[in-house]
């Protein structure tokens, strides 16, 4: 363990350091595209901050490899070099759609190619443990295809959810915690070495993440790109498919006694199917829900519109940051729930605990559609935001008509300020690429 948290905190300082760097060079470089329609930032913010992800990526694999004991990862198992492989494609692919906005179906080209060579590698899925047949074996063909499969749908559900400042980066962190805590527990209670690359994985995924969010929390610095979240996408997927397909569920030995006892005892075994769904629940769904909307509209699978979920929660009415703290504490309770259900599966208290924190994220989740307003007397006690608002007509109607147009004059600079996208360089506090002369508004 000491070496697995050694190895994440290698990768989130270099991550950490580097994205400062990287800001500055996307800012030079000019990956800094305008505001588009469905964009929720104010002003052009850098991109390409994947850059310093990657190079996280590789300082934390080249620590573990150093590593007395995680150094047996990497000689006995090729899925390392294979994840490094991939990921050094995919983030190639990445930079150049942040600096040029290349075509979505050449991404979706690379995706399939960054997969097919950790294929070719040994990262492939091999068997799959199907409830009430047991493991079945898959052709190689079958494995490359399921493999494929994942992996693209894994990298594009994180890259529809990346809308929000912090958003993905977080979301994606909480599931590679849960999903570290699930394989370590693999690889140290059952003794299967072949869960330690996957163990690996999810240490460097959360350090990448980790290092990457302080410049990236709302107001956000600089974003990560498609650099960044192709990158973690892959490695998220890449640690699923090495514990769903690796991992030979008959080596647990969960086969014995009755009948009943041997299903509940073959519950860890189902969840590496579960636990790749799980981490990446509200991703998938959103692309899913993203592909049914722009097909029956007739639009391309890829074309981008403000339909996502965290659209949703701010169109509700949730601000920035408590729309993002919302999707992280679904992440949690799905990703958590599904961990603590493969721990202990005939817990009631589990059960009724996930359905306990489900009604209260419901709660957390519609609170804008049923804001409470407080009495008059009490409008002083409160918040604002629970205030009774005033009726904006009786002091229009009682001002004169000639102070109209000088009340409209020195209203105008701060509408303006609020509702432009521009700002003028070398403003303190600004959080796009502002610092490097003017841009074309």
């Amino acid at each position: 363990m000491r070496e697995y948290l050694l190895t994440l905190c290698i990768t989130a300082a270099v991550t950490y350091l580097l994205t400062g760097p990287v800001r500055k060079f996307a800012i030079v470089a000019g990956a800094m595209p305008e505001i588009r329609a469905r964009d929720v930032h104010r002003e052009p913010t850098p991109r390409l901050g994947g850059i310093a992800m990657f190079f996280g990526m590789c300082a934390g694999l080249l620590a573990a490899d150093h590593l007395t004991n995680l150094n047996e990862v990497f000689e006995k198992s090729n899925e390392p070099r294979a994840l490094l492989s991939g990921a050094a494609l995919i983030w190639l692919i990445g930079v150049l759609d942040d600096k040029f906005e290349i075509d979505a179906l050449i991404k979706l080209g690379g995706q399939m190619i960054a997969a097919g060579v950790m294929v070719m590698q040994g990262l492939t899925i091999l068997w799959l443990p199907v409830p009430g047949v047991g493991t079945v074996a898959l052709t190689q063909w079958q494995g490359t295809l399921l493999t494929v499969a994942l992996v693209v749908i894994t990298i594009n559900a994180v890259n529809f959810v990346d809308g929000l400042d912090g958003l993905a980066a977080g979301m994606v962190c909480i599931a590679a915690a849960a999903f570290f805590m699930y394989t370590y527990r693999i690889w140290y209670s059952y003794g299967i070495e072949a869960a330690a690359p996957a163990t690996l994985f999810a240490a460097v995924l959360m350090g990448m993440c980790l290092g990457f969010l302080p410049h990236n929390m709302h107001p956000a610095r600089v974003f990560m790109g498609d650099s960044g979240s192709m990158l973690i996408g892959l490695v998220l997927a890449a640690g699923a498919i090495s514990v769903t397909g690796q991992v030979d569920p008959d080596v647990m030995k969960l086969f014995s006694g009755s009948e009943r006892n041997t299903v509940h005892q073959m519950v860890p075994v189902y969840i590496p199917l579960l636990m790749p769904l799980t981490i990446i629940a509200i991703p998938a769904a959103d692309f899913v829900f993203a592909v049914v909307r722009r097909t029956w509209r007739g639009q391309s699978p890829f074309a981008a519109d403000r339909g996502h979920l965290h659209h949703r929660l701010l169109q509700i009415g949730h601000s920035h940051s408590r729309a993002v703290l919302i999707m992280y504490f679904w992440a949690a309770l799905i990703g958590f729930g599904a961990l603590a259900y493969s721990v202990n599966s005939a817990s009631m208290w589990i059960v009724l605990g996930i359905v306990f924190l489900s009604f209260i994220g419901l709660v957390l989740l519609l609170l804008p559609r049923f804001t409470p307003r407080a009495p008059r007397w009490a409008q002083h006690l409160v918040p604002p935001r629970y205030r009774r608002r005033r009726a904006a007509t009786a002091p229009a109607a009682s001002t004169p008509a000639a102070s109209t147009p000088a009340a409209a004059a020195s209203a105008a600079p701060a509408r303006e300020a609020h509702d432009t996208c521009g700002v003028a360089a070398g403003v303190a506090g600004v959080n796009g690429a502002t610092a490097v002369g003017p841009r074309s508004r």
